[in-house]
This record gives C-alpha cells, structure tokens and sequence, in this order.
C-alpha cells in the first residue's frame, strides 16, 4: 500500500513540476487560437478550460486506463513504476504536444503534423496508422460496452433480444453515426463532462472500496518485484504496450486536436492536456491496485486476476465494481465502463473523420459532405466488430504505442527546429521505439520471434532512429 501512495504522489508532483518543465519548454503566448480566429461553429467552437479537461480525459480515457491497467497487473504491482513514470515523463509529454503542435497549426490531425515536421512520407504513413487505430479504437469501445451491458441485464434475469451483444452494438454504432457528424458542441460539449466526472468517481469509489476492506492489502513493490504473470509472458516489452492508455498511447494524439481546435488559449495547454493524461495516470494506477490486491495469488503468480479476465474484460470489471462498492458500483459500473467507452468511441470515430477530411480536403462546413466519410466508416467499423475481440486489442495495442512513438520523434523535430531542449522528447521516443519495434519482433500476433533476437534487434533499431534524429539535427536548417 505504500508503494502505491508513493506512485500517487509521484503523479500528482509530476503535473505540478515536470508539467511545467515541460510547458515552459514549449512556451505557449498569447496568439490568437484556431478556436477564435476560425470558429466555425462545427469542429472549432470556444470551450471553458475546466469542459476541455473534462472532454479530453474522457475522449482519452474510456476502457484503455481500467482494462488495460487490470490486464498489466498480472504482471504484479511492477507495473505501478510503468503507469507513474511512463505518465509523467512520457505520456504527458506526448499528449501535450501532440495538442499544442495541432493548436499552433489551426488544429490540424496528428498526421497532418506529422508531416509538417518529418516530411510527406511519415505524413502518409501517419495517415493510415491513425485512420486504421480510430476505427480499431472506436471498435474496441463499441464491443466491449455492449458486452458489459449484457453482463449487467444477465444478472438481472434479462433474457431475449436485450441480452444479446449484438443488438447493443449495433444501437452503438447508430449512436456513433449521429455524434460522428453533429456539431462538437451539441453532445460531447454539453454532456460528457458529466461522464468525465462519473469516471473520476467511480476510480474513487474503487480506490476507498480497496482501503476500507480488511481484505485487501495492495502488494509492494519492493517484496513482489518479479514477473507475476501466470503465462509467464515478458514484462518486456509485453507489459509496455499491454498497459497503453495508462502510461502513453498514441490514440491520445489523434484526440487532442479535438479540444486544440475549442482553445481559448494556449496557456490552458498544461491543464488541459497534462493534466488529463496525469489524471488517466491516477485512474490507471487505482485499477492496477484493484487487479494486484482483490484477486488471489498463487505461488507467486496472479491465478486469480488471471482467471477473471479468461471471462472477459465485462466481466472482470464488474467483478471489481460490485467487490469494493457493492451495489453502488454496479450503477458506476454502468455509467464508467458503459457510457464512458461509448464516448470515447465516437470521438475516434469523429478524428478519422477530420484525419480523411484533412487527407482528401474535404470541407467539413456542410452535413452532407461530413455524411460522405462518416458512412463509410462506420461500415468498416460495424465490420471490425465482428471479428475476434482479442485479436483485434492486440493489434490495436503495437498500433497504438507506434503512433506515440511517431509523435513523439515528430515533437522532437519541431524542438529542434524551434532551438529548444529537444531531450524531454527525443529520450522517451527512443524508450518506445525500443518497445515497439521489440513487440513487433516478438509478438505471436506480429512476426513471433524468439526474444533473443527481439530483444537486441529492437534496442539497435531504437538506437538507429536516435541516431537517425541526431544527424538530422546536424544538417543546416532551411530557412
């Protein structure tokens, strides 16, 4: 329990101090945003600071910080250092310059960032990493909600056409379609906020349900440092892309241009996109704590946790609501990993809209124009769903920290050429092209090799795309 205190702390001095570290590098003023200076009442409308925080954390957050960080807990609660220090000097830095880099370019899509500062060729393939994540993404978030609901109306005594997933994930979808065109105002604006407050709750209410049960007692870090995980599977780098949201994700880059274009200033910056990524930090913290202290242990491995994930991400998560707050948490249960996914879902849908718009330089002003790329993707989408959950959050998962590895290598770029501390970027670029590009090598799901060849493959290939940026940093700037 002290080592998870100590990560807390650690998260929230990390917003006060590296946050700043990192704005200052940045150094916002106080030119006119795109929110003010474009405004078009659509996708670029003015937002108080407090609704965009809100809006991001629950754009950004949805099942990634809870699954994602329940499922790194099999490894034990080394996972804990990923989720504090990965935020901190990572994921808050990526999110944050992946939304003031959009804001500076009348809130661009990531990809089209991408381009302005590593060239057409990383433009295209930006292109089609973030159109093919938004859709996984907004699968990802369709399905397992649906599943939830079912999960929920099951121990109900509900039984027929409700308790099947595939009619929830169809009414979804439709829902999808309608929020993926309408103005950003009309729904996300008005409305989520709320969401992203129930989140907040529900992470609370998990976090004093664990402190306030004699029978649960949150591992140290420093008596169960080893590889807990029942498959035996590598903390590296299986444990790094496993986590995502909770540490860094790529997903959180094609979001913040969302809330870049709602900007009043750039000086909400720090507010709005660190601290959204430290606050899924803390979410991501209190579900690796439920993972690691409420399910058994055995022989040193997590056989508990690992028996109610085998049910399914549904299950599992309504487990740990109903064991820390009773029957309170079967109704947050209901709003955070119901409502909360769905909302995150259609705003994926929404920034593949706006990447394929800033692709193919289609207006977005009229309904009609807006119709023509929301119907198709919405078909892909309906299509993904069908096919096998986890096959699809593997892949979802390398695709998703290989875009933050993007992003990360593209603020660099711009650092450079601004004659700024390009380190705070370049370090943890090189930490998850190393994770990445070994992922890759080693995964069953990617080419499947052994370790030993995965793992000084992927460090030398991390040390070549550094190398790559420092002689790029070498040839003369052109004016």
């Amino acid at each position: 329990m002290i080592s998870f205190i100590i990560c807390l702390a650690l998260l929230i001095g990390g917003y006060f101090v590296y946050g700043k570290v990192v704005e200052n590098t940045f150094a916002p003023d106080d030119r006119e945003t795109p929110a003010v200076r474009i405004n078009d009442g659509v996708d670029y409308v003015v937002m108080p600071q407090w609704k965009l925080f809100l809006v991001q954390l629950l754009n950004i957050a949805g099942l990634g910080p809870i699954f994602g960080a329940m499922q790194g807990a099999l490894w034990g609660p080394v996972v804990f250092l990923w989720i504090t220090f990965g935020t901190i000097f990572a994921g808050g830095v990526h999110d944050y310059f992946s939304g003031m880099l959009s804001e500076r370019n009348d809130g661009a899509s990531i990809s089209e960032v991408c381009g302005i500062y590593l060239g057409n060729v990383m433009k295209n393939v930006m292109r089609v990493f973030s159109v093919v994540l938004l859709v996984m993404v907004g699968t990802v978030f369709a399905v397992g909600p649906a599943g939830l609901i079912v999960t929920l109306l099951g121990n109900k005594g509900v039984t027929g056409v409700l308790a099947n997933p595939e009619v929830w994930l169809w009414i979804i979808l439709a829902y999808y379609f309608v929020a993926t065109f309408i103005s950003i105002d009309k729904i996300i604006g008005r409305i989520y906020p709320l969401f992203g407050i129930c989140l907040i709750v529900m992470a609370v209410g998990v976090i004093v349900g664990i402190f306030t049960n004699p029978n649960y007692t949150i591992p140290e870090i420093w008596t169960h440092f080893t590889n807990m995980h029942p498959a035996g599977k590598p903390i590296w780098s299986f444990m790094f892309i496993t986590v995502a949201c909770g540490a860094i994700s790529g997903f959180h880059s094609t979001q913040s241009p969302l809330m870049a274009r709602c900007m009043k200033s750039e000086k909400q910056g720090h507010f709005v996109f660190y601290g959204a990524m430290v606050a899924e930090g803390v979410i991501a913290l209190i579900w690796a704590a439920a993972g690691c202290s409420i399910y058994k242990i055995t022989g040193g491995l997590s056989t508990g946790l690992n028996d109610i994930l085998a049910n399914g991400q549904s299950a599992a998560i309504y487990d740990v609501c109903i064991k820390t707050m009773g029957g309170v948490g079967v109704a947050l249960a209901m709003i955070g990993v119901i409502v909360c996914p769905i909302t995150s879902g259609d705003t994926a849908f929404r920034s593949a809209r706006l990447v394929l718009a800033d692709w193919f330089k289609v207006d977005q002003n009229k309904m009609q124009k807006r119709l023509m790329l929301c119907v198709p993707l919405l078909a892909v989408g309906a299509f993904v769903g069908h096919l096998d959950y986890a096959i699809v959050w593997r892949y979802f998962s390398w695709t998703n920290q290989t875009l933050a590895m993007i992003v990360l290598w593209t603020a660099s770029m711009y650092l450079f050429r601004e004659k700024k501390n390009y380190w705070i970027t370049a370090v943890p670029a090189t930490f998850m092209s190393a994770v990445s590009m070994t992922y890759f090598f080693c995964a069953e799901e990617c080419l499947g090799l052994s370790t030993k060849v995965a793992y000084p493959v992927g460090i030398i290939l991390a040390a070549a795309f550094l190398g790559i940026f420092i002689r790029a940093t070498k040839k003369p700037m052109k004016a």
